[in-house]
């Protein structure tokens, strides 16, 4: 295929698939779930308001939100999805009520005239009492009660009361999580109204606005039709474009050159000023490493010591929420450093063209990231310590968004940097791109990927504080999906067929084919395959139909990444010199099996919607967010780094046993954690919700069990070596500057 067809072929994609995603973000803003002007009792009495509504879901983000349990299934695992536990005491309340409303006990009827009270409560509870006209919501009286008394089995949790200590406990919510009685009214008038979102109908149709998540047999949740025909559709379509792709490649392979270099091509660059200047981004990727995997050590304790660690009472310095949105802000920080980095030291790499104060910029870059790094976290701690307003929360503090915590101002300083990022780029990449050599499409695609970087991030500025959950989940996931997943990788893609090429192993006119197709193959599923994420965030069913389609297409770039696996194998033996690149090709080939592993199989076995539909927000999703964010993506960071690393100190060899120790250390243990620990919890949760719903599958009944407590500790083991492995890299990037880690002269 000609390259000129594969850049229309790409710009088809891009093109069509943008529109179709903005098409139907069009249709979230339209078809959300309304929120009324007050939620009124049969008898006329103000429950609650709307502004009461959109007030809890800001007090519910300062306490951290998503890192506190979870809302539609996005979120953390050791607290319940508060809108799975709401509905189903909801319930249980209502049941009663409607029995003592009758002069009867519910639990001392007979199994008969229990069904026929059940099927009462799901009419109170599923008829969509929203009045358009006026903008309000009636409960009959016996929800109007359940009200009350959640509001008040919320409060003692969230709040001091001493008989909630142990469940706090399970749930690693610290005491005084909220200190203000009007907050905590307000969020449980949140949690009223997402959960009213979960059971009540759409108008016109029969399921729900989530399409009937969370699955709870009790008020009629079970999993709609379209649930089992897109999944089945989803399946079918994998297949079909698994045999079309085998047919590609077979027809077209990436050449080798006819004679390889004799020696390194890249031995005798002269590193530029600038280029010198991105050793501090390693340095800082190097403790950031560090920092977050002592806040993943912090995080996965208090799953089995929910208040303190090993005795002490840490979760009034440092609760969970804290802990968990550390680990995952400076995961991405530290990844996203090391991409940045590898891309400012190539570009006058490429180009051999060093810009003027060009080595200023990326100083003062580095110092713009450290600000947003150090105040981000510092914000969130004061956010979730309640020291800041719900205003100056969203601004400054913890938005409460999974993967984007880190308040407005730094996002917007964030994405600032990533500006700055961009033109430090270009104006390297000018000289290079002038020319009308072969390279020219592979670097304009490297452009357009760096482009994208910076541009994406800011769909995380498309929502305000008080906009619609259903509206700010479609474009948190444009961020997480489309910016951490999407562009990033077709980003390290070409920066890996830059490498290759520049070292002589690839042809660069069959490598410039081979990513052009990649990327066009991966972006037709990536792009609307972004609505996988948010099948049950109160989305219409063509979201649904969407998201199962072309998320299925995602994992077809995944059979051949054996293939792969063994052509970047076979480059690291190619020639003697090639040993010196040993570690970072390694690191591909590391890629190859968790993209494999941790992408698609344990991707794609939650994404088809009838999986989901049960085990959204268990930790099969945390089995999957690990073996794909940290194995693909946080290996990838790592090589690239040691790219870098190799370009700087390109004369001497180096440790291979404290490297490979930290290699081998990180890939073991990480696959022990996942599957030893992780992966049998999130079975057995699905097993539960299955059987008993999901709300169960959550509870602190069922996850505080004996057996899940011994599996939570079984991934010691897997964390000692993930730790071990991660701090010889650390101790490996020192010994370049100190000496230990360098050897004989190559």
């Amino acid at each position: 295929m000609t390259t000129k067809r594969l850049w229309l072929g790409l710009a088809l994609v891009m093109g069509i698939s943008f529109a179709v995603l903005i098409f139907f973000g069009t249709d979230i803003y339209r078809q959300a779930p309304p929120i009324p002007n007050a939620v009124l009792s049969a008898s006329g009495d103000t429950l609650f308001t709307g502004q009461e509504i959109k007030d809890g879901q800001n007090v519910w983000q300062s306490i951290g939100g998503q890192t506190v349990g979870s809302i539609w299934g996005h979120g953390a695992y050791i607290a319940p999805d508060w809108t799975a536990d709401y509905l189903h005491r909801e319930s249980l309340l209502v049941l009663d009520a409607s029995a003592t409303k009758d002069g009867k006990t519910y639990q001392r009827l007979p199994a008969e005239e229990q069904a026929l009270y059940r099927e009462r409560m799901k009419q109170i509870l599923r008829k969509n009492t929203y009045d358009a006209s006026s903008s309000t919501i009636v409960y009959p009286d016996e929800r109007a009660a359940a009200f009350r008394q959640l509001s008040v089995y919320y409060s003692k949790l969230f709040m001091y009361d001493p008989s909630f200590k142990s469940l706090r406990e399970h749930y690693a919510i610290p005491e005084g999580t909220i200190k203000d009685t009007a907050r905590m009214h307000k969020m449980a008038a949140f949690f009223a109204w997402a959960s009213w979102v979960c059971v009540a109908e759409r108008p016109g149709g029969t399921v729900s606005y989530t399409n009937n998540w969370p699955g709870d047999e009790l008020v009629g949740n079970t999993p709609a039709a379209a649930l089992h025909l897109w999944s089945g559709f989803s399946v079918l379509l994998l297949l079909a474009c698994v045999a079309l792709l085998i047919l590609y490649h077979v027809r077209n392979k990436e050449e080798a050159p006819a004679l390889l270099p004799a020696t390194d091509p890249l031995r005798n660059m002269q590193p530029t000023p600038s280029m010198r200047a991105t050793l501090k981004y390693v340095w800082i990727v190097s403790l950031l490493i560090l920092v977050q995997m002592m806040a993943g050590i912090i995080t996965a304790h208090y799953g089995v010591e929910g208040s303190a660690f090993y005795g002490f009472p840490l979760d009034k310095y440092l609760p969970q929420s804290i802990s968990r949105s550390w680990h995952v802000q400076l995961a991405i920080f530290w990844i996203a450093t090391s991409w940045l980095a590898t891309g400012l030291y190539i570009a006058p790499a490429v180009s051999g063209y060093e810009p003027p104060y060009q080595k200023l910029g990326v100083n003062i870059l580095f110092g713009a990231l450290l600000v947003v790094v150090l105040g981000s976290l510092t914000g969130q701690w004061l956010g979730v310590m309640q020291k800041l307003g719900l205003i100056d929360n969203f601004l400054w503090g913890h938005q409460g968004y999974e993967y984007i915590e880190l308040g407005r101002v730094w996002q917007i300083l964030l994405l600032g940097g990533l500006i700055i990022w961009l033109v430090l780029m270009l104006r390297a990449l000018l000289p290079a791109l002038r020319k009308k050599d072969e390279s020219r499409h592979l670097l304009t695609l490297f452009v357009i990927a760096s482009i994208a970087i910076a541009v994406f991030y800011a769909a995380g500025l498309m929502y305000g504080r008080q906009t619609h959950l259903a509206v700010a989940e479609y474009w948190r996931w444009w961020v997480v999906h489309l910016w951490v997943e999407g562009f990033f990788e077709v980003f390290a893609t070409v920066v890996a067929a830059f490498l290759f090429c520049r070292l002589g192993l690839l042809e660069i006119r069959s490598a410039t084919t081979a990513v052009l197709f990649s990327t066009i193959v991966f972006l037709a599923g990536g792009i609307l395959g972004t609505f996988h994420h948010i099948y049950f965030s109160a989305t219409p069913i063509a979201v649904l139909a969407l998201g199962a389609t072309f998320s299925a297409l995602e994992i077809v770039p995944l059979v051949l990444i054996g293939f792969e696996a063994y052509q970047h194998y076979t480059l690291s033996k190619s020639t003697e010199w090639i040993k010196a690149y040993k570690w970072p090709i390694y690191c591909f080939i590391s890629i190859c099996f968790w993209n494999f592993l941790g992408a698609g199989i344990f991707g794609f076995a939650i994404n088809p919607p009838i999986a989901l539909y049960y085990i959204q927000g268990l930790n099969t999703t945390a089995v999957h967010g690990h073996a794909a964010l940290f194995g693909v993506y946080g290996i990838l960071g790592i090589g690239l780094m040691l790219f870098v690393l190799r370009g700087l100190y390109p004369h001497k060899h180096w440790n291979d046993k404290l490297i490979g120790a930290a290699f081998w250390c990180i890939n073991i243990g990480l696959l022990v954690m996942v599957t030893v620990s992780m992966l049998p919890i999130g079975i057995m949760q699905a097993i539960a919700s299955i059987q008993h719903g999901y709300w169960y599958a959550r509870s602190a009944e069922f996850m505080q069990s004996g057996t899940l407590q011994t599996l939570r500790w079984l991934r010691v083991p897997g964390d000692i070596l993930l730790a071990t492995g991660e701090t010889l890299l650390v101790i490996f990037v020192i010994g370049l500057k100190t000496g230990w880690s360098l050897k004989n002269e190559r």
